[in-house]
C-alpha cells in the first residue's frame, strides 16, 4: 500500500485536554513540579497526527509513531486547557510526516515534527508471534 494514494498534504486534526495531575512530571518523578510532562505532550501530538489520517486508512492498516523532534517551550499547570494539532506536511510511500504544535490559550507551549509509518496490522502481529 502506498500512502501517497490516499493521504494528502494539509490533512490535520486537533485535540484538547485539561491537564490532570496524572499527566504531570511531578506525578512520575518525586520532588518535581506538577506541570504538564513533556512525554505527555508528545503523546497528544502523536495522537492528533494519527487522528488526522485514521479515517482515510484502509481496514487492517494503522500508523505507528517512528520519529519525534519536539520542543517543549512552556510549562502548563494542572487544570490548564492544552490544545494540540498535527498537520500532514509530506507523504512518502510508507511514511507520513507532520508538523505538530501545542498551545495553552494563544501561548505556544510546544512545536516540532513527527513521523508515522504505515503498517499492516496482520503482518505486524505475525512478526511478533512466538517471541
Amino acid at each position: 500500500m502506498d500512502a501517497r494514494d490516499f493521504i494528502k498534504v494539509g490533512m490535520s486534526a486537533e485535540r484538547s485536554l485539561v491537564v490532570p495531575p496524572e499527566r504531570t512530571v511531578g506525578h512520575f518523578v518525586p520532588d518535581m513540579p506538577m506541570v504538564y510532562a513533556t512525554p505527555m505532550m508528545i503523546l497528544e501530538m502523536e495522537m492528533a497526527s494519527g487522528d488526522a489520517i485514521r479515517p482515510y486508512l484502509q481496514p487492517g492498516w494503522i500508523t505507528v509513531g517512528t520519529e519525534v523532534d519536539i520542543r517543549h517551550l512552556g510549562a502548563s499547570l494542572v487544570g490548564a486547557t492544552v490544545r494540540v494539532t498535527g498537520k500532514v506536511v509530506a507523504v512518502e510511500r510508507r511514511v507520513i510526516r507532520f508538523e505538530v504544535e501545542a498551545f495553552e490559550g494563544e501561548r505556544r507551549i510546544g512545536d516540532g515534527r513527527h513521523a508515522r509509518g504505515l503498517v499492516n496490522v496482520e503482518m505486524f502481529t505475525k512478526r511478533f508471534a512466538g517471541k
